[in-house]
């Protein structure tokens, strides 16, 4: 996990769905590179062509709401997506996101902040971002330290495995 993180974003708008994100049809897919390839598909066909690893996601309130399936946050990590900074999360993508070990960051005003085409400059343990064209700068609570040692380890998957491998040394 990088505690700066800088990259284009893609802007979003209010209540965007884990179905708008990854439609229900496609959730038979297990390959996390297929499914990468279906990505908001409904709402902006070319992010899933165009998307570059390290972009970060912007978006207004509510952002994930819906069902609670993993395969929306999957696929964000697949692209190898940045970070997803939004006004405010459905707290279960929230969390799926976090245990995938992709940054998801709450920062109320952030949607106002940035235009298509922009670029963010996130600086994770700060509590800050930052659009290096208009120098506007937002604060944020910085993640708790359990939740940036999940980012860390790659994720909750990733963290228990570390876990394991450490007892089975000992």
């Amino acid at each position: 996990m990088q505690d700066v993180i800088t990259g284009r974003v893609w802007v979003l708008g209010k209540d965007v769905d884990t179905d708008q994100i990854i439609q229900g049809k496609y959730l038979t897919i297990i390959d996390p590179n297929e499914l990468a390839q279906h990505v908001l598909e409904l709402v902006m066909p070319e992010f899933a062509k165009e998307a570059k690893p390290g972009d970060i996601v912007i978006a207004d309130e509510n952002f994930g709401c819906g069902s609670s399936r993993e395969h929306a946050p999957a696929g964000f990590k697949a692209l190898g997506i940045g970070a997803i900074v939004a006004d405010s999360f459905a707290r279960i993508f929230f969390r799926n996101t976090i245990n995938l070990g992709v940054p998801a960051i709450e920062a109320r005003g952030v949607r106002a902040m940035f235009e298509a085409g922009d670029s963010a400059r996130i600086e994770l343990k700060a509590g800050r971002i930052t659009n290096p064209r208009t120098g506007a700068t937002l604060a944020f609570s910085p993640l708790p330290e359990h939740l940036l040692g999940l980012l860390e380890a790659g994720g909750l998957v990733e963290k228990v495995r570390a876990e394991l491998r450490a007892k089975a040394d000992a």
